[in-house]
């Protein structure tokens, strides 16, 4: 009964543990690209960061097809889809809260980089 007992507890702990290792570590499909290896071949940058006039630049050695920015609960409050594929395009906002804010962009190669951004209010 005591070997069954320490079995259990150990197998109980092996879960637990395991469950919380971070799954970054665990191999993706090799469809997927990880968003750190795609900005250092791509030389993505935003700027300024953090906003404070209602707009923000990105710059980019690929072509950019689409932008989206979302709030923290997954609200688009921009989008942005481009017929002609650009490197830098300039993202202006309706007044946006202060707050952080998660930019997606697409490139014309199907590939997908995300940021995070913050944007302050005015004083």
């Amino acid at each position: 009964m005591k070997k069954s007992l320490l079995c259990f507890l150990f197998l109980a702990l092996s879960v637990i543990i395991l469950a919380q290792k971070d799954p970054i570590g665990i191999s993706v499909n090799g469809s997927q690209r990880s968003s750190d290896k795609d900005s250092q071949q791509n030389n993505l940058s935003i700027y300024p960061v953090p906003v404070r006039e209602n707009s923000f630049t990105i710059k980019s050695d690929l072509e950019i097809s689409n932008i989206r920015v979302t709030n923290v609960i997954g609200q688009d409050i921009y989008r942005m889809k481009y017929i002609t594929p650009q490197t830098i395009s300039k993202v202006d906002l309706n007044n946006p809260q202060s707050g952080m804010y998660i930019v997606t962009i697409s490139f014309s190669d199907e590939t997908r980089s995300v940021r995070k951004i913050l944007i302050e209010g005015y004083n």
